[in-house]
This record gives C-alpha cells, structure tokens and sequence, in this order.
C-alpha cells in the first residue's frame, strides 16, 4: 500500500471549511477552531486506503474534497462496494456504530483530503456540540436507508434496473451538469459497478454499450454521462419481462 502525502499544516485550514457542513454547521467560528486544532488533515492519492475493514477505529474522519468508496469482502472473498461517500460527509464513524473496529475498508475513489480525529474525542464532540450528534446519527441513519434500498434492489429487480438505479443514485449524489448531460463527477468503472450491484463485469459492460448505442449514457475511462437520465429512470422502474 502507498503511504500517504504528508499532512498539510492546520495553521493554514480555514474555520470556513467546517461551516457549512451539517455536523458543524451549529457552532461558532471559535468553536470550529477548536475542532480543527485537534484534527490532523492529510491528502491521499487515489486507490488509497484510508483505513482497513476489521482494523481497530482509532480516528474518525470528515472528507473536505474527493470520493470515497466504501468497501466490504464477502466470506467468500468477493470485494463489495457498499456505498459511495460524497465530500462534506463523517465516515470511518465506528463509534456512532457502537464499535470499535472498522466494519468496512475505505478506499479514495479521487484524490482526497479528509480530515480526522482520535476516537477518543467522538463522545466530547457529540456532547459538548450542539448538532453533532443528531446530523452524525442522521448520516448514520441515511446510510443504514441506502443499505436497506440496494438489498431490496438486490432481492426483487432484474439486472438491468439494479444498474439503471446504481448509476442514477451515483448521478444525484455526485452529478455534475455539462453539455453532453449530467457527468458522475468522480472515476468510476465498470467494476466498481459491477461490486455495486451484485452483477458481472461483463453485464455491466454489455449494458453500458447497449445504453451508449442507444444514447443514453456516455461511458468513457473511469466516467459516465448521463445523456437522458428520463430514459434511464424509466428503465430503473420497469417491471421484469421474466
């Protein structure tokens, strides 16, 4: 594994990183400085890990810029991707879980900066600010949502909707308007898609190009465009024909 770029010094963060988010978006500026004066902020290049499934949690971690793929191995061996972490959010948030080791791996999905924590300040954070505690246990509880969704997907949707959806929840979590139509606005491939929703490489590659000829998705190197997001929701809500 690469080890990652040193720290950036703290001194030069701004409090105006911490304001608009949700877990801080509550406190004051003296208060944020407070938070960045205990944090330590690091760069990771892409394909990083930031931290490993079953490690000890010793740190707690907020992503400022960059993706974040959250990744699980199957007892079987099969590396899955759970969920997709957009910048601005909590994550390797164990002890919201009640746990003291990291359930998953989380892996850059871009270059990434992310800021953390020793879990040792996670119970002084959620009682001595105020709204820390309920937008971290709001994250916790839309990612549980997001969860209960894909094995839904995964029990009663033919291949074709489960990547339909897929790629539709990846383009309103991270999408990007451009000329050609809404990009997923972080590299993703057809793997990473394919560990997502429970199917083959060769599926997904057989749908991308079928839905590209069609023109409805653009796939390109480690990107996707949306060209007629309608038609991919329609396909998303269809009912099987077998």
């Amino acid at each position: 594994m690469n080890e990652p770029a040193p720290r950036k010094p703290l001194s030069r963060l701004d409090e105006s990183l911490l304001t608009g988010l949700p877990p801080f978006s509550r406190l004051e500026r003296r208060q944020i400085r407070t938070i960045l004066d205990q944090g330590t902020v690091r760069r990771y290049d892409a394909g990083i890990a930031v931290f490993d499934e079953g490690a000890p949690a010793q740190r707690f971690f907020m992503l400022l810029d960059g993706h974040i793929r959250v990744v699980r191995v199957t007892p079987t061996g099969e590396q899955v991707t759970a969920l997709h972490i957009p910048s601005g959010e909590l994550f390797g948030i164990a002890p919201a879980l009640g746990r003291d080791t990291y359930p998953a791996t989380a892996i850059t999905a871009s270059e990434s900066l992310a800021l953390s924590w020793p879990v040792r300040l996670w119970q002084e954070f959620v009682t001595r600010y105020d709204g820390f505690a309920t937008e971290t246990y709001k994250t916790v509880g839309k990612r549980v949502g997001e969860m209960n969704t894909r094995i839904v997907e995964m029990a009663t949707q033919h291949v074709e909707q489960r990547i339909a959806n897929a790629v539709l929840r990846l383009a309103n979590q991270n999408g990007r308007q451009t000329d050609e139509g809404i990009e997923i606005d972080f590299p993703i491939t057809r793997q990473d898609l394919s560990e997502l929703t429970g199917t083959t490489l060769h599926t997904v590659s057989r749908m991308l190009s079928a839905w590209e000829k069609d023109g409805i998705v653009k796939s390109r190197r480690k990107r996707i465009i949306l060209c007629d997001p309608h038609r991919l929701v329609v396909i998303s809500e269809a009912h099987p024909t077998r």
